[in-house]
């Protein structure tokens, strides 16, 4: 879903109201604070603006709603934040913390096509692989430990192959 204008400041604010809402169902402005560790007046005043913009429910001193519209940019936040995460850690090897640290900044910057692109390589990876993922993870290793990327490019190349070569169980031999 394209978001249009909106500031990553306030994709940020409909992400963590989803978030809180999913845990809490009732969000209250301090709660956002907190999650996001910024001033109360920080988010009074992209609640106001969010509300403007006719993406949440806001009056002062009570609940936070997200409109459809708010909601669903904030669903689409979301998955995006999630898609590169499970990319960081699924196939870059990076640690949970720092691959959702990474996904936080990158999750405002990517574009429908790339994304679509992303799910697919990582659909690919976990339905190809047949739990395999070894090739990955030596993939992710090349690069991290490796200081000329072309010894990379042709290591992984090399790992591919060799998990092409494998043979591939059949369907009626109880293989996925």
């Amino acid at each position: 879903m394209e978001t249009g204008r909106l500031s990553e400041s306030l994709e940020d604010y409909l992400e963590a109201i989803l978030a809180i809402l999913q845990e809490k169902q009732a969000v209250r402005a301090k709660d956002i604070a907190k999650r996001l560790s910024v001033s109360s007046p920080s988010v009074t005043g992209a609640l106001h603006a969010l509300s403007e913009k006719k993406l949440i429910n806001y009056t002062p001193y009570d609940v936070i709603t997200l409109t459809s519209k708010g909601e669903a940019i904030a669903r689409d936040v979301t998955g995006r934040h999630h898609v590169l995460q499970e990319f960081f850690t699924k196939v870059l090897g990076v640690g949970d913390v720092e691959a959702s640290e990474a996904a936080c900044r990158m999750e405002h910057s990517l574009s429908p096509d790339l994304m679509k692109r992303l799910v697919g390589f990582l659909a690919c990876v976990e339905n190809h692989t047949d739990g395999d993922t070894d090739w990955i993870c030596g993939a992710a290793r090349s690069y991290k430990d490796v200081d000329d990327p072309d010894a990379c490019r042709e290591c992984i190349k090399k790992c591919i192959e060799q998990h092409r070569r494998k043979p591939k169980q059949s369907p009626d031999s109880g293989g996925v």
